[in-house]
């Protein structure tokens, strides 16, 4: 633990249902408890504070201010313009929390940093279309997908070597033949034919700087 979180009530999670269940649960119990720090590892930081933050929207408890302390830079501490080490742990204990829009998808996954839309070995046959505007029809090899900061809460991009045009929109919804869904760095084990990741419609608190 980082010398600045020196103090506080330590509950260790895995990211798995059962744990991250369990921790989140234990870590809200008390009514009076207003911030909750995440303290990642370098396994999937963003995968891990986003599974701590399907837990609270689950338990309807959005409320709680949520501080988050990477080992690393990700690339979720650069969408939301956060440090990352020791700096992190500095301001998660003095600084303030906002509103953003959070990101999910239909299973109820939190997006963080990043999601992407691939085939499985390859390009996919499908369609993707950003609110009401249609980012492809036919083939695509991926489609990125990111939170943003502010409204309207997400955007999503055909990837490209350069120049990539973002669209941004409450919804990124893909549909295909054998989608395969990656979220914060953690692949799902099986394609889908459809697959929607797009803003809850309550905000999380995050501490920022």
């Amino acid at each position: 633990m980082p010398d600045a979180l020196d103090g506080l009530v330590v509950i260790r999670a895995e990211n798995s249902r059962d744990s991250m269940r369990a921790g989140v649960a234990k870590a809200v119990a008390d009514a009076a408890v207003t911030r909750v720090v995440v303290v990642a590892g370098p396994d999937h930081p963003d995968a891990f504070l986003g599974a701590v933050v399907a837990r609270l929207m689950i338990a309807e408890a959005l409320g709680v201010e949520v501080a988050y302390v990477a080992p690393e830079a990700t690339p979720g501490t650069k969408v939301y313009g956060l440090p990352s080490g020791d700096a992190a742990a500095e301001l998660a204990v003095s600084g303030t929390a906002v509103s953003v829009p959070l990101i999910r998808d239909d299973a109820a996954v939190v997006v963080i940093g990043e999601a992407s839309h691939t085939g499985e070995n390859g390009s996919f046959t499908g369609e993707t279309i950003v609110d009401s505007e249609r980012l492809f029809l036919g083939e695509a090899k991926t489609v990125l997908i990111r939170p943003t900061r502010t409204e309207p809460g997400v955007e999503g991009a055909l990837q490209k070597r350069f120049r990539q045009k973002w669209v941004a929109g409450r919804a990124v919804q893909t549909g295909g033949i054998d989608v395969v869904v990656e979220r914060d760095g953690i692949r799902a084990p099986r394609p889908v034919h459809r697959s929607t990741i797009y803003r809850h419609h309550e905000d999380w608190k995050l501490v920022s700087p």
